[in-house]
Protein backbone atom coordinates (compact mmCIF):
# COMPACT_ATOMS: atom_id res chain seq x y z
CA UNK A 1 0.00 0.00 0.00
CA UNK A 2 2.79 2.36 0.93
CA UNK A 3 4.65 1.47 -2.26
CA UNK A 4 1.63 2.42 -4.33
CA UNK A 5 1.41 5.79 -2.60
CA UNK A 6 5.10 6.40 -3.19
CA UNK A 7 4.73 5.53 -6.86
CA UNK A 8 1.76 7.91 -7.12
CA UNK A 9 3.75 10.79 -5.64
CA UNK A 10 6.59 10.08 -8.03
CA UNK A 11 4.22 10.16 -10.98
CA UNK A 12 2.70 13.47 -9.84
CA UNK A 13 6.13 14.95 -9.34
CA UNK A 14 7.15 13.86 -12.81
CA UNK A 15 4.05 15.38 -14.32
CA UNK A 16 4.62 18.68 -12.47
CA UNK A 17 8.22 18.82 -13.51
CA UNK A 18 7.27 18.07 -17.07
CA UNK A 19 4.65 20.83 -16.99
CA UNK A 20 7.10 23.29 -15.48
CA UNK A 21 9.61 22.38 -18.12
CA UNK A 22 6.98 22.91 -20.77
CA UNK A 23 5.95 26.27 -19.25
CA UNK A 24 9.55 27.29 -18.90
CA UNK A 25 10.19 26.48 -22.53
CA UNK A 26 7.08 28.46 -23.48
CA UNK A 27 8.17 31.43 -21.37
CA UNK A 28 11.63 31.30 -22.86
CA UNK A 29 10.11 31.14 -26.31
CA UNK A 30 7.80 34.10 -25.55
CA UNK A 31 10.66 36.08 -24.03
CA UNK A 32 12.77 35.43 -27.09
CA UNK A 33 9.97 36.55 -29.41
CA UNK A 34 9.46 39.68 -27.27
CA UNK A 35 13.12 40.56 -27.44
CA UNK A 36 13.15 40.08 -31.21
CA UNK A 37 10.20 42.48 -31.53
CA UNK A 38 11.97 44.94 -29.27
CA UNK A 39 15.08 44.78 -31.43
CA UNK A 40 13.03 45.42 -34.58
CA UNK A 41 11.25 48.33 -32.87
CA UNK A 42 14.60 49.83 -31.89
CA UNK A 43 15.73 49.64 -35.51
CA UNK A 44 12.53 51.25 -36.76
CA UNK A 45 12.76 54.01 -34.17
CA UNK A 46 16.30 54.82 -35.26
CA UNK A 47 14.93 55.20 -38.80
CA UNK A 48 12.25 57.64 -37.52
CA UNK A 49 9.47 55.13 -38.15
CA UNK A 50 7.76 55.90 -34.85
CA UNK A 51 4.35 54.41 -35.62
CA UNK A 52 5.74 51.05 -36.71
CA UNK A 53 8.13 51.00 -33.76
CA UNK A 54 5.29 51.76 -31.32
CA UNK A 55 3.30 48.79 -32.66
CA UNK A 56 6.23 46.39 -32.28
CA UNK A 57 6.99 47.63 -28.76
CA UNK A 58 3.39 46.99 -27.74
CA UNK A 59 3.54 43.47 -29.27
CA UNK A 60 6.77 42.82 -27.38
CA UNK A 61 5.18 43.90 -24.08
CA UNK A 62 2.17 41.63 -24.63
CA UNK A 63 4.44 38.65 -25.46
CA UNK A 64 6.37 38.63 -22.19
CA UNK A 65 6.30 40.55 -18.91
CA UNK A 66 9.92 39.60 -18.32
CA UNK A 67 11.15 41.80 -21.14
CA UNK A 68 11.65 45.05 -19.18
CA UNK A 69 13.44 46.69 -22.12
CA UNK A 70 10.22 46.86 -24.17
CA UNK A 71 8.23 49.21 -21.88
CA UNK A 72 11.36 51.15 -20.96
CA UNK A 73 12.32 51.77 -24.61
CA UNK A 74 8.73 52.64 -25.52
CA UNK A 75 8.72 55.16 -22.65
CA UNK A 76 11.92 56.66 -24.03
CA UNK A 77 10.29 56.92 -27.47
CA UNK A 78 7.27 58.74 -26.00
CA UNK A 79 9.60 61.04 -24.04
CA UNK A 80 11.32 62.02 -27.30
CA UNK A 81 7.91 62.88 -28.80
CA UNK A 82 7.07 64.96 -25.67
CA UNK A 83 4.19 62.62 -24.84
CA UNK A 84 5.11 62.79 -21.17
CA UNK A 85 1.96 61.15 -19.85
CA UNK A 86 2.49 58.04 -21.99
CA UNK A 87 6.19 58.07 -21.20
CA UNK A 88 5.61 58.13 -17.45
CA UNK A 89 3.21 55.17 -17.67
CA UNK A 90 5.79 53.03 -19.49
CA UNK A 91 8.66 54.00 -17.17
CA UNK A 92 6.48 53.14 -14.18
CA UNK A 93 5.62 49.78 -15.74
CA UNK A 94 9.29 49.05 -16.27
CA UNK A 95 10.11 49.98 -12.67
CA UNK A 96 7.39 47.68 -11.32
CA UNK A 97 8.56 44.75 -13.50
CA UNK A 98 12.23 45.24 -12.69
CA UNK A 99 13.75 42.90 -10.12
CA UNK A 100 17.28 44.31 -10.18
CA UNK A 101 18.40 47.65 -8.78
CA UNK A 102 20.11 49.00 -11.91
CA UNK A 103 16.86 48.57 -13.86
CA UNK A 104 14.83 50.18 -11.11
CA UNK A 105 17.31 53.06 -10.92
CA UNK A 106 16.93 53.85 -14.61
CA UNK A 107 13.13 53.67 -14.45
CA UNK A 108 12.83 56.04 -11.48
CA UNK A 109 15.46 58.38 -12.90
CA UNK A 110 13.44 58.77 -16.08
CA UNK A 111 10.20 59.19 -14.11
CA UNK A 112 11.92 62.09 -12.34
CA UNK A 113 12.79 63.58 -15.73
CA UNK A 114 9.12 63.40 -16.76
CA UNK A 115 8.05 65.20 -13.59
CA UNK A 116 10.63 67.91 -14.26
CA UNK A 117 9.19 68.47 -17.74
CA UNK A 118 5.72 68.76 -16.25
CA UNK A 119 7.03 71.16 -13.56
CA UNK A 120 5.88 68.79 -10.84
CA UNK A 121 9.05 69.35 -8.88
CA UNK A 122 7.85 67.78 -5.63
CA UNK A 123 7.19 64.49 -7.40
CA UNK A 124 10.51 64.78 -9.27
CA UNK A 125 12.35 65.05 -5.95
CA UNK A 126 10.74 61.83 -4.70
CA UNK A 127 11.47 59.97 -7.97
CA UNK A 128 15.15 60.98 -7.95
CA UNK A 129 15.44 59.95 -4.30
CA UNK A 130 14.05 56.51 -5.16
CA UNK A 131 16.51 56.25 -8.06
CA UNK A 132 19.43 57.07 -5.71
CA UNK A 133 18.28 54.40 -3.28
CA UNK A 134 18.87 51.89 -6.05
CA UNK A 135 22.13 53.48 -7.21
CA UNK A 136 23.58 56.02 -4.74
CA UNK A 137 26.70 56.57 -6.89
CA UNK A 138 24.94 58.00 -9.94
CA UNK A 139 26.09 61.64 -10.15
CA UNK A 140 23.59 62.56 -12.87
CA UNK A 141 20.67 61.54 -10.65
CA UNK A 142 22.21 63.44 -7.71
CA UNK A 143 22.57 66.58 -9.84
CA UNK A 144 18.96 66.26 -11.05
CA UNK A 145 17.81 65.89 -7.45
CA UNK A 146 19.58 69.11 -6.41
CA UNK A 147 18.10 70.93 -9.39
CA UNK A 148 14.61 69.60 -8.58
CA UNK A 149 14.92 70.83 -4.98
CA UNK A 150 16.02 74.28 -6.13
CA UNK A 151 13.14 74.52 -8.63
CA UNK A 152 10.69 73.32 -5.98
CA UNK A 153 11.82 76.05 -3.54
CA UNK A 154 11.51 78.68 -6.26
CA UNK A 155 8.05 77.40 -7.17
CA UNK A 156 6.93 77.48 -3.54
CA UNK A 157 8.23 81.05 -3.10
CA UNK A 158 6.43 82.18 -6.25
CA UNK A 159 3.26 80.46 -5.09
CA UNK A 160 3.57 82.16 -1.72
CA UNK A 161 4.05 85.55 -3.38
CA UNK A 162 1.09 84.88 -5.65
CA UNK A 163 -1.03 83.95 -2.65
CA UNK A 164 0.04 87.11 -0.83
CA UNK A 165 -0.67 89.14 -3.95
CA UNK A 166 -4.08 87.53 -4.32
CA UNK A 167 -4.80 88.25 -0.66
CA UNK A 168 -3.65 91.86 -1.12
CA UNK A 169 -5.72 92.21 -4.30
CA UNK A 170 -8.74 90.83 -2.50
CA UNK A 171 -8.17 93.22 0.40
CA UNK A 172 -7.70 96.15 -2.00
CA UNK A 173 -10.86 95.18 -3.84
CA UNK A 174 -12.68 94.85 -0.53
CA UNK A 175 -11.47 98.30 0.56
CA UNK A 176 -12.41 99.73 -2.83
CA UNK A 177 -15.89 98.22 -2.64
CA UNK A 178 -16.27 99.54 0.91
CA UNK A 179 -15.23 103.04 -0.16
CA UNK A 180 -17.59 102.88 -3.10
CA UNK A 181 -20.43 101.74 -0.85
CA UNK A 182 -19.66 104.53 1.60
CA UNK A 183 -19.61 107.02 -1.28
CA UNK A 184 -22.91 105.69 -2.60
CA UNK A 185 -24.44 105.84 0.88
CA UNK A 186 -23.16 109.40 1.29
CA UNK A 187 -24.62 110.42 -2.06
CA UNK A 188 -27.90 108.74 -1.19
CA UNK A 189 -27.94 110.49 2.18
CA UNK A 190 -27.15 113.87 0.61
CA UNK A 191 -29.79 113.22 -2.03
CA UNK A 192 -32.36 112.35 0.63
CA UNK A 193 -31.40 115.45 2.64
CA UNK A 194 -31.65 117.63 -0.44
CA UNK A 195 -34.97 116.07 -1.30
CA UNK A 196 -36.20 116.75 2.24
CA UNK A 197 -35.04 120.37 1.96
CA UNK A 198 -36.83 120.73 -1.34
CA UNK A 199 -39.91 119.22 0.22
CA UNK A 200 -39.63 121.69 3.12
CA UNK A 201 -39.20 124.55 0.68
CA UNK A 202 -42.13 123.27 -1.28
CA UNK A 203 -44.19 123.12 1.91
CA UNK A 204 -43.17 126.70 2.81
CA UNK A 205 -43.98 127.82 -0.70
CA UNK A 206 -47.32 126.13 -0.56
CA UNK A 207 -47.96 127.69 2.84
CA UNK A 208 -47.02 131.15 1.49
CA UNK A 209 -49.26 130.54 -1.47
CA UNK A 210 -52.07 129.51 0.83
CA UNK A 211 -51.50 132.57 3.01
CA UNK A 212 -51.37 134.83 -0.04
CA UNK A 213 -54.44 133.15 -1.36
CA UNK A 214 -56.19 133.57 1.96
CA UNK A 215 -55.04 137.22 2.09
CA UNK A 216 -56.30 137.82 -1.39
CA UNK A 217 -59.56 136.19 -0.41
CA UNK A 218 -59.91 138.38 2.66
CA UNK A 219 -58.97 141.50 0.70
CA UNK A 220 -61.43 140.61 -2.00
CA UNK A 221 -64.10 139.99 0.57
CA UNK A 222 -63.34 143.34 2.21
CA UNK A 223 -63.50 145.09 -1.14
CA UNK A 224 -66.82 143.48 -1.82
CA UNK A 225 -68.13 144.70 1.53
CA UNK A 226 -66.81 148.29 1.07
CA UNK A 227 -67.41 150.47 -2.04
CA UNK A 228 -64.42 151.54 -3.99
CA UNK A 229 -62.83 154.95 -3.38
CA UNK A 230 -64.04 156.38 -6.64
CA UNK A 231 -67.53 155.32 -5.83
CA UNK A 232 -67.25 157.00 -2.40
CA UNK A 233 -66.17 160.32 -4.01
CA UNK A 234 -69.04 160.18 -6.43
CA UNK A 235 -71.37 159.50 -3.53
CA UNK A 236 -70.04 162.63 -1.80
CA UNK A 237 -70.89 164.78 -4.84
CA UNK A 238 -74.36 163.39 -5.16
CA UNK A 239 -77.08 165.30 -3.11
CA UNK A 240 -78.57 163.67 -0.17
CA UNK A 241 -82.33 163.36 -0.05
CA UNK A 242 -84.17 166.70 0.98
CA UNK A 243 -80.92 168.76 0.80
CA UNK A 244 -79.67 171.44 -1.73
CA UNK A 245 -76.54 170.95 -3.68
CA UNK A 246 -73.63 173.35 -3.45
CA UNK A 247 -74.45 174.83 -6.86
CA UNK A 248 -78.09 175.38 -5.88
CA UNK A 249 -77.00 177.14 -2.70
CA UNK A 250 -74.58 179.31 -4.66
CA UNK A 251 -77.27 180.32 -7.17
CA UNK A 252 -79.65 181.06 -4.37
CA UNK A 253 -77.13 183.35 -2.65
CA UNK A 254 -76.42 185.21 -5.87
CA UNK A 255 -80.14 185.75 -6.42
CA UNK A 256 -80.49 187.10 -2.89
CA UNK A 257 -77.57 189.44 -3.38
CA UNK A 258 -79.05 190.74 -6.61
CA UNK A 259 -82.35 191.40 -4.90
CA UNK A 260 -80.63 193.24 -2.07
CA UNK A 261 -78.69 195.28 -4.59
CA UNK A 262 -81.88 196.28 -6.39
CA UNK A 263 -83.52 197.26 -3.14
CA UNK A 264 -80.50 199.32 -2.18
CA UNK A 265 -80.47 201.08 -5.49
CA UNK A 266 -84.14 202.04 -5.11
CA UNK A 267 -83.49 203.44 -1.67
CA UNK A 268 -80.53 205.43 -2.90
CA UNK A 269 -82.59 206.79 -5.82
CA UNK A 270 -85.29 208.04 -3.48
CA UNK A 271 -82.75 209.78 -1.35
CA UNK A 272 -81.31 211.63 -4.28
CA UNK A 273 -84.70 212.69 -5.56
CA UNK A 274 -85.94 214.25 -2.25
CA UNK A 275 -82.87 216.23 -1.28
CA UNK A 276 -82.68 220.09 -1.59
CA UNK A 277 -80.15 221.70 -3.86
CA UNK A 278 -78.17 224.79 -2.63
CA UNK A 279 -77.14 227.30 -5.25
CA UNK A 280 -74.09 229.25 -4.33
CA UNK A 281 -72.76 232.18 -6.12
CA UNK A 282 -69.40 232.99 -7.12
CA UNK A 283 -68.64 236.39 -5.58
Amino acid sequence: MSNRILILFLLVDCIVNAQEATDSKADLKALKASKNLTYEANQQLSENEFVTAEVDYRKAISKSKENIAAPYNLGTAYYGKESYGEAFGRFKEAGELASEKPQKHKAFHNMGNVFMKKKEYDKAVEAYKEALRNNPKDEETRYNLALAKEMLKKQQDEQKNDDNKDDQDQQDQKDKDQEQNEGDNKEDKEGDQKEDENKDKGSDGDQDKEENKEGEGDEKKEKEQQPEQGDQQENKKQPRPNQLSEQQIKNLLEAMQNEEKKVQEKIDAKKVKGAKIKNEKDW
